[in-house]
């Protein structure tokens, strides 16, 4: 049956185009956009993923920015640590220089402070941004921000690299210390042998042992190595330290020590060594002649302050015997404190160096991923471009035959 008032080729066919036209235009919208998902209508759930994942890469930009001011902050205080450590072995090497008696040892100590004044300026301008991890202004650490773990409940946490500061400050408030005057006359503070102030030896080929009896804040240690009268190898040194409220029968036997081992060392002695166990010192004489010892102790000195990573340097004099002696033992532990320093920074700065090429290439693996869930296959979307296209123009066609049909009823009624 036929019908001018129902056409259902004509609803079939312009239903057909329809559809045609709805895939077209989601095909045009794709390669316009380069998008399969460019909004929530599109696919919801992939269009919340990528939305979160592409403010994460957004935020891992940012750490990447942080982590780059991190290391540029830390390489900057490491190159000036680096240079304070090469002034302090410049500094070590006049040092061993004025141990020898016969130099200008004014002139070396000049030599001395003009270092101490570069080593100043150096860690003055340790800074990036304003900020000195080696000017001592604080102890806390620095963090910088590394990391954004999400865990799979959607909750954030951010992780960040702690850098420790490290002090080469030189504070002109330390001092030396004071050696007491208070004589002590028997051997309840240091044990030689004999009475405090009272010369004994370390006979040929032998051992004498020196005991640090007592300690206490202020009481003062000396130890006198003399073989003018015998080899006039070692000449005569004198070795001290004043105790401090923190130090014990051990830790004063070992300053000594050192003292005495750095001195023996520098100078190429074989004669004699030392060494220690708890609060006692072992003076060994190699030599084929006794070498003279003198223990001597006092009470009312002053131990010396620091203030500052390098404060000893600002009391290192070594225009005396003792004052040269005693900065042996002050720059191996200030060289100490300076290669610590950089090594330290050197190995924070290595770190956030490698985290930011992590953090770069998960930046890279995301952009990937969301760009394998949200991005257009433009060779597919070409193709069926095409293939709607040839679509659209016979579903036209179709409506335009579906629409001839009524009028062929006229024919009927002539």
């Amino acid at each position: 049956m036929s019908s001018i008032l129902t056409n259902n080729s004509a609803m079939v066919a312009l239903d057909t185009l329809r559809s045609i036209n709805r895939d077209l235009s989601t095909v045009q919208n794709e390669i316009s956009t380069g998008k399969k998902v460019s909004s929530a209508k599109d696919n919801a759930s992939i269009w919340a993923i990528s939305t979160v994942m592409s403010t994460d890469v957004e935020s891992f930009k940012t750490i990447s920015d942080s982590l780059n001011l991190g290391s540029s902050t830390v390489g900057v205080a490491r190159s000036s640590a680096e240079a304070v450590t090469e002034s302090l072995q410049e500094i070590k090497n006049l040092i061993l220089s004025a141990q020898q008696g016969n130099v200008d040892r004014t002139k070396i100590q000049t030599d001395i402070d003009e270092l101490t004044k570069g080593i100043q300026a150096y860690v003055g301008a340790a800074q990036f941004n304003g900020l000195n991890l080696l000017d001592g202004s604080s102890s806390a650490d620095v963090n910088y921000l590394s990391s954004l773990d999400r865990s799979s409940s959607g909750t954030v946490t951010a992780s960040s690299i702690a850098v420790e500061r490290r002090d080469l400050s030189i504070s002109n408030s330390s001092t030396p210390a004071t050696f007491g005057a208070g004589a002590n006359a028997d051997q309840t503070i240091i044990a030689s042998g004999v009475n405090s102030g009272t010369a004994t030896s370390a006979g040929a080929a032998g051992t004498l042992d020196v005991t640090i009896a007592s300690v206490a804040s202020g009481n003062s240690y000396r130890l006198v190595l003399d073989d003018t009268a015998t080899n006039n190898t070692l000449g005569q040194r004198t070795f001290e330290y004043v105790a401090g409220a923190d130090d014990s029968a051990a830790s004063v036997a070992a300053n000594l020590t050192t003292q005495m081992a750095n001195f023996l060392s520098a100078t190429g002695e074989t004669n004699y060594s030392v060494s220690r166990a708890d609060g006692v010192i072992t003076i060994t004489n190699d030599s084929a002649a006794a070498l003279a010892v003198t223990a001597t102790a006092t009470t009312g000195g002053t131990a010396g302050t620091t203030t500052g990573g390098l404060g000893n340097l600002a009391t290192v004099d070594v225009t005396t015997d003792a004052g040269a002696t005693a900065a042996l033992t002050a720059i191996e532990g200030l060289l100490q404190t300076s290669i610590d320093a950089a090594a330290g920074l050197g190995s924070s700065q290595k770190r956030i160096e490698s985290q930011g090429e992590f953090v770069n290439t998960l930046i890279d693996a995301m952009t990937t991923g969301i760009g394998g869930l949200t991005d257009a296959d433009m060779e597919a979307a070409s193709a069926k471009l095409q293939a709607l296209q040839v679509q659209q123009q016979l579903g036209v066609q179709a409506l335009s035959i579906a629409n001839q049909g009524p009028q062929a009823l006229l024919s009927l009624f002539r």
